[in-house]
């Protein structure tokens, strides 16, 4: 597909960036979107920018939680974002689960830092990659970001301490309070450039 009909996307880690941290969540009752976050992917996606969940989900694997379970999750953060008036492009997880405490070793395809989900969403919602964000509070957010050729990445100060991320930042990746000081800063940047249009290169 041409690159003037493919969009840009903004790839969003799940828990500590649109939603509170919570440890192996697996019920609708705690599902809490983290202050300014509803309405930064409100924000994004009226400037044309979809908006797309990336998450690893290795609860599943773990035998600790279901796909049904999941699904019930991820309705209820759908009605919450519905009620605050916007909603996401798309919800991608990888049930796998690690086995290894590297995370930054790519064990499977799908599971971050590998780019097997972003790769899938950019196929299925015609998105262009090399103009796209992806934000998330984690050392795997900036990989699989940048494994899957993604402009740059966004750490959030909002979920796990980033401490052990930073090292891994490239010249093209960010540090923000929040997801709503991410969008703010994208909207900011790109506002008057077309989807087509080349930024600077990722170093």
């Amino acid at each position: 597909m041409e690159q003037a009909h493919l969009r840009r996307a903004v790839f969003l880690d799940r828990d500590g960036t649109l939603i509170e941290e919570k440890n192996y969540l697996s019920r609708p009752d705690q599902v809490r979107l983290l202050p300014g976050s509803a309405e930064a992917v409100r924000q994004l996606r009226h400037a044309g920018w979809a908006c797309v969940v990336i998450s690893n989900q290795s609860g599943i694997g773990r035998g600790l939680f279901t796909e049904a379970d999941l699904a019930s999750v991820h309705a209820d953060m759908s009605r919450q974002l519905a009620e605050a008036g916007t909603s996401l492009d798309g919800i991608y997880h990888c049930p796998v689960a690690p086995g290894t405490s590297d995370r930054t070793v790519v064990e499977h395809s799908d599971r971050k830092p590998g780019p097997g989900m972003l790769l899938r969403a950019a196929r299925e919602l015609d998105l262009i990659l090399a103009q796209s964000w992806m934000v998330g509070d984690n050392v795997v957010d900036v990989l699989a970001g940048r494994n899957a050729g993604c402009r740059g990445t966004i750490l959030v100060r909002s979920g796990h301490d980033i401490a052990d991320a930073l090292p891994h930042l490239g010249e093209y990746d960010l540090v923000a309070e929040d997801l709503a000081e991410a969008a703010r800063w994208i909207l900011s940047d790109t506002a008057a450039k077309p989807a087509g249009e080349s930024s600077s290169p990722r170093g």
